[in-house]
Order: C-alpha cells, then sequence, then structure tokens
C-alpha cells in the first residue's frame, strides 16, 4: 500500500473515533501539511464517506452523524480483481457445492461499495462476453474442501469416504500434500495409508472428510501439481499408445500436454535414409486412453513427422482419417 493511501485511511480511522479533528491536529498525527489534509479529505467524499466541514474557532472535520463505516474497503483494483476472480471461478466450474455462493458473495461486495465504483463493476459484469460454455463439471462440499486444506496445512492425516470411477464407495486415510484446480475440477493428492503410494482423488466425489490424530513428513520431490499432471499421464485406460514424433519439446507439448502424455527423447535414435542427422530430434510420447477417435484429428494437426508403435488400431484410425481428406480434395 502506498504511503498516501495508507494516510487516507488512516485519516478515516481518526474521524470514526468521533468528535471534530482540527486541521491542525490532523496534519500532526498524519505528518503532513494542512493543503494535503484537505486533498486526502476530497478523496474519501470521492468515495463516499460524508465528511463534513465544521466551521468556527473549533472547527474541522467530523463524520456526519449516524455514519458507519462500510465493513469492506477496496480500492478500485482491489474490487476489480475480487470480482474478476469470482466471475472466472464460475466459468471454469472452480466454485463449490453451493452453487450460488459465488453469486451472493458478489451481491455483498456490490452492497458495500461505493456507489461509484459498484455501478462501474456492474457495467463490466455487464459487458463480459466468454467463448466458451461454463463449466458442468460437480463441484465439491465447502466443509470437505475446507478441512483437506487444513490437513494439508498442518500435515494432519485425514479420513475419506469415496466414490470411485466404478461406483464403488470405500473409506480411505490420505496423507494429503496439497489440493490442485486443473480443467475445471478441484483434486487432492497425497498418499493413500492404506497402500502405502501415491494417489490422486477428485474432491466432488468426496463425501465426507475427517481430520484424524498425528501427522506425517510430506515427501520431497515434485510439488503436488506436477503430481496431478503425473498420475494423469499414466492412470490406467483400455489403450496404451506410443508415438515417435520428430520435433522440439515445446511444439509437441502444445498438442500433447504433461496432463495427458509423457515425453521422452530418444537418444539412440537413427535417422532414417536420406533424413538430416542434425534435425529436431526424435521423442518418444506415451499416454493411456479409454477412446482413440480423438487422436487422429490431433496427429494431423501436428504437423510434424510421426510414427505410431501402438497399438495397430489407432494406425488404422489415421489411415482411414487420410482416407477421408483425400476424399473430400478431389471432390472440390
Amino acid at each position: 500500500m502506498s504511503r498516501p493511501t495508507a494516510r487516507v485511511l488512516t485519516l478515516l480511522e481518526l474521524l470514526q473515533s468521533g468528535g471534530t479533528r482540527t486541521v491542525a491536529e490532523l496534519a500532526g498525527r498524519l505528518g503532513v501539511e494542512g493543503r494535503t489534509v484537505r486533498r486526502y479529505v476530497d478523496q474519501l467524499i470521492d468515495l463516499d464517506v460524508p465528511v463534513e466541514s465544521v466551521r468556527g474557532r473549533y472547527g474541522g472535520y467530523r463524520l456526519a452523524p449516524g455514519y458507519r463505516l462500510p465493513p469492506l474497503m477496496l480500492s478500485d483494483e482491489e474490487a476489480l480483481a475480487v470480482l474478476l476472480g469470482l466471475v472466472a471461478g464460475r466459468r471454469a466450474g472452480l466454485t463449490t457445492a453451493q452453487r450460488t455462493a459465488g453469486e451472493t458473495a458478489s451481491a455483498k461486495i456490490r452492497r458495500v461499495l461505493p456507489r461509484h465504483l459498484a455501478r462501474r463493476l456492474d457495467a463490466l459484469a455487464e459487458a463480459l462476453a466468454f467463448t466458451d460454455r461454463p463449466g458442468e463439471a460437480d463441484t465439491p462440499d465447502a466443509e470437505v474442501l475446507l478441512t483437506l486444506a487444513d490437513a494439508v496445512r498442518h500435515r494432519r492425516p485425514v479420513s475419506i469416504r469415496y466414490t470411485g470411477r466404478d461406483g464403488r464407495r470405500g473409506e480411505r486415510t490420505l496423507h494429503a500434500y496439497g489440493i490442485v484446480a486443473h480443467a475445471g475440477r478441484w483434486y487432492v493428492t497425497g498418499e493413500d495409508a492404506g497402500i502405502g503410494e501415491d494417489r490422486t482423488f477428485r474432491l466432488d466425489r468426496i463425501e465426507d472428510a475427517r481430520t484424524l490424530p498425528g501427522s506425517f513428513e510430506a515427501p520431497a520431490g515434485p510439488g503436488p501439481a506436477q503430481r496431478v499432471l503425473s498420475g494423469f499421464a499414466t492412470a490406467e485406460y483400455r489403450h496404451e499408445v506410443t508415438l515417435r514424433i520428430q520435433g522440439t519439446t515445446e511444439q509437441i507439448r502444445a498438442h500433447f500436454p504433461a496432463s495427458v502424455a509423457s515425453l521422452e527423447e530418444l537418444e539412440e535414435y537413427e535417422p532414417a535414409a536420406g533424413e538430416d542427422p542434425a534435425a529436431e530430434r526424435w521423442m518418444r510420447v506415451e499416454l493411456r486412453a479409454e477412446r482413440l477417435d480423438w487422436l487422429p484429428p490431433l496427429l494431423a494437426s501436428l504437423d510434424r513427422p510421426f510414427v505410431i508403435e501402438r497399438p495397430d488400431e489407432l494406425r488404422d484410425l489415421v489411415v482411414a482419417l487420410a482416407d477421408r481428406l483425400a476424399s473430400h480434395a478431389r471432390r472440390a
């Protein structure tokens, strides 16, 4: 906070204490000149704080009788940041199970803001447009989210009731390393104490969370976000896919992020006949997927040389896509 802003807030606190404060008294308390005090008073008036000027020998400034300062005072930038954060959270699906909480929070903030600022933020909310639809993902219970956050901070074990992808319910003891927001969902990652292995759980599938006695030490290594992404890339799915793609890490990651695939540079790959040995390196890309139909269009958009090592089914799908594209091109 800049020093002038801090002095304006100090002036407001002095006036809140009651009575009339002379310009000389306020200037002495703030360490400024009298004309600077008057400028600070004008700034408070601009914020719709009813500061009255009292004339006479014992005159000065006071707050209007009966005025109560709103419990929340935000600058224009702070209010904008809060409002945009609430809007973005709703659009991304990163809300709690109480879906109206973001809307009621926005309404409460607007009620305690100065009228001119509230009107400007309302205009911003009405003017905003989005190119995507709001997330439809299930949202976590607020109490579950807060209980897990407390367990992460204090390194306390937590008991959770969880429903897996197969619909089976069970109780787990979790040593939670962190909470991660990814692609419109909330996740918690940590060690499943029952099996002694790291696991990632969706918060919207946790019915209840209860802190247990004791404590644990978080392991060294990747942070919670990287653990979640690595877990996605190595999770068990119907198909195991292995590709070789020629290009830079950045080019390949633009289409195959860490949450989708693992990436390894092929150090000993022999260039094909006529291929420049100094060309961009070949990378091995490995991923798992329930379906393969989304991969041929993605590989077509790569615009990089690639080889499908497995499965054969994916190779057939890519050939079929190429045939369809060639057929459409001939019709034109």
